[in-house]
Formats: structure tokens, sequence, C-alpha cells
């Protein structure tokens, strides 16, 4: 078993209220898409309530903002998954729900194997990244970096 899991993160504002029907697109994909992705090689973890999605997870005052968080063994097999599974005609579209971010909405970094990240340290990683851009503790996929070797970057 590996030493370390790439955690990810990415977040959005929806333009309407989940059970909006201009959301329909979005929220009738959801169980399919987390389908594709709880079955995919190298998949670990994802952030899911009890109704198996993370949209019902608040972590701001904004009702609208939605934040989705997964575990993976490799960045290669959640690369896969997004860019190269029926994911990324989800992705594609994303503008017809989500409206447009200034800022990046998406990073990744490295946890000890069996460990799950929070939500809260997932909004820690993602404003780090926004605030120094790519570095050990919080990166992209253009900008990678190794699994630490000892005690990790926090």
């Amino acid at each position: 078993m590996a030493d370390y899991h790439l955690a990810q993160i990415n977040v959005g504002r929806l333009l309407a209220p989940i059970d909006d029907p201009q959301i329909a697109g979005f929220a009738d994909a959801l169980d399919a898409i987390n389908a594709i992705a709880d079955e995919t090689t190298g998949f670990i973890w994802r952030l899911q309530t009890e109704e198996g999605n993370a949209t019902g997870i608040q972590t701001t005052d904004d009702p609208l903002f939605l934040i989705n968080m997964s575990l993976w063994e490799t960045p290669d097999v959640l690369f896969e998954y997004v860019y190269r599974s029926e994911h990324v005609d989800f992705m594609r579209r994303r503008s017809d729900w989500f409206a447009r971010m200034a800022e990046p909405h998406m990073c990744l970094w490295w946890v000890p194997a069996g460990e799950i990240p929070t939500p809260q340290e997932g909004l820690s990683r993602l404003e780090r990244f926004r605030r120094d851009g790519p570095t050990p503790a919080a990166f992209s996929f253009r900008h990678q970096y190794p699994p630490p070797d000892g005690e990790e970057e926090r």
C-alpha cells in the first residue's frame, strides 16, 4: 500500500438552487458521474452525505456554494477519470450550472494513506493554492509535486 494518496478539492457556485430546473442537467447526472468515480481503478474515497453526493454539505453561508473532494491512488488515475471518462463531458458544461470563478477552483495535495481530509482542510489548501500558487502543500495537474518523503507540509 502506498504511503500517500492524492487528495483533490474543487468548488463552485451554482447559478441557481440545486432543485431549480436550470440546474437539472447537473443534479440529474450526479449519481452517474459519481458511480463512474466509484468504479474507477485507483479511486479511494469521496466526500458525500447519505444521499450519495456532497451537494448538501454547507461549508459557507452561501447555499449555492458547493464543494467536492476525493482521494485517489495517483495523479494519473485522477487525471484519467477527470479528462478521459464521461466526466469530461460533464465538465464541459460547467458554465451551464456554475458561475465563472476569477480564482482557481481546484487543487491537489498529498495525504498520508488512511487519512481522510476534512472540508475545512480542503478549503484551506485551496486558499493556500490561490495565495501562493503551486507548492508541495497545494498544486495542480499542470504543476505537480511528488509525495513527500517524510513529514507532510501542512
